[in-house]
């Protein structure tokens, strides 16, 4: 492959990086800001991945948006994604004992990935979008994937992070960060109360792959009213019996787990 469709590649990928769940139509003027690429160029780019199905046009405001082939690749993406397919019946039962919303995070470069997700049927609870990224120093599942990482790839993340507070109990304090992440790897699990969404609780426990790497956060979350002292504490318990569960499927057979729930 030459130099000319290496770059013409490369822009091609710099414009779909720029929708996102918030910003999901764009102009091409948009696009060449975001990108610091020519409108030309980019009007020309995105034409041709219009006429591939990559891209969508709006008729009336001529505005792009992700187009129709890209949930053919997810279709492929989520169907070889083992992950996935092993922890969709144990996240089920977790949502029949536990009632509330249940989600399944990856690591996903420097942030944490939601791949699956079973909200609670009750009239009040949190949503957690499929495919919706957030940080790693908010909340009980991005907590549990930093904690579990090999102590080099966790301080390479926090010295590149920028802490923004998304309420008044986020951790922005680094070295206080590095502390809870002690208290979550020597317990096994993390909990979270209004971290990055005022009055949201929840309770992440590690998933670990037949190499015994951390491979995924799964999750239990709600309304902070219904995460009492007693409701805690059953949450973690089944929380951790399906995290284990899990890993066991994908072939883990460290004694990680019996000895985290001996620290509760």
């Amino acid at each position: 492959m030459d130099t000319e469709k290496i770059q013409t590649l490369d822009r091609a990928f710099q414009i779909l990086d720029c929708f996102s769940l918030e910003d999901y139509e764009l102009g091409v003027r948009e696009v060449a800001r975001m990108t610091n690429l020519s409108s030309s160029v980019c009007g020309r780019l995105m034409v041709a991945m219009k006429n591939w199905g990559v891209l969508s046009q709006n008729g009336i405001t001529k505005a792009y948006t992700i187009g129709p082939k890209s949930l053919r690749w997810a279709e492929i993406y989520s169907a070889n994604l083992d992950i996935r397919n092993v922890a969709f019946p144990f996240i089920n039962q977790l949502l029949l004992q536990s009632k509330e919303t249940i989600s399944l995070y990856i690591l996903d470069n420097d942030e944490r990935l939601c791949i699956e997700r079973m909200e609670s049927a009750q009239n009040v609870r949190i949503v957690a979008r499929i495919g919706r990224r957030l940080p790693l120093y908010a909340g009980s599942a991005g907590k549990v994937l930093l904690a579990f990482l090999p102590t080099k790839k966790q301080e390479e993340i926090i010295l590149k992070t920028e802490f923004k507070p998304f309420t008044e109990n986020t951790i922005i304090d680094p070295q206080a960060l590095r502390e809870e992440l002690k208290v979550i790897r020597n317990k096994g699990y993390a909990f979270s109360n209004g971290e990055w969404v005022a009055d949201a609780a929840g309770v992440a426990a590690p998933i670990f792959d037949h190499k015994g790497a951390v491979v995924a956060a799964l999750t239990i979350s709600g309304p902070s009213n219904r995460f009492t002292a007693s409701a805690v504490q059953t949450h973690i318990k089944n929380v951790l019996n399906s995290a284990e569960q899990i890993s066991l499927e994908l072939g883990y057979i460290g004694t990680n787990y019996p000895q985290f729930k001996q620290s509760q």
